[in-house]
């Protein structure tokens, strides 16, 4: 049983780091992209009316994957609940990457707790 949990795990723990690899380099990209257009625009001496919808379109594009960032931080806190929840705490998954101390509170009594 507990083999059939880690297992289970780690197959998630690898998608996890996949999402939050992609969501990354995505956002290295298109920040790439929205700093190169006015360099660009800049160096062929263009007005500074050419391409500003495109600029805008990839800025409104950096704060959508701002937010699916945040949604797969908020996906990993949960499945670090759920790590412990299921007994397996100890085990480290990933690259070893050190997580912020204090930012995953998890309440492993089953019990509502209140908060300050």
């Amino acid at each position: 049983m507990l083999k059939q949990r880690r297992q289970a795990a780690e197959s998630v723990a690898e998608a996890l780091f996949a999402a939050e690899k992609a969501i990354d380099a995505a956002i290295t990209s298109t920040a790439a992209l929205a700093g190169l257009m006015p360099t660009t625009r800049q160096d062929a001496n263009l007005s500074a009316l050419v391409g500003q919808d495109a600029l805008m379109a990839a800025i409104t594009t950096m704060q959508a994957l701002g937010a699916a960032r945040e949604g797969i931080v908020v996906t990993h806190k949960h499945l670090s609940v759920a790590q412990h929840d299921i007994g397996l705490s100890a085990v480290s998954f990933g690259e070893g990457a050190v997580k912020p101390a204090g930012l995953i509170e998890t309440n492993t009594s089953g019990r509502l707790t209140v908060a300050a």
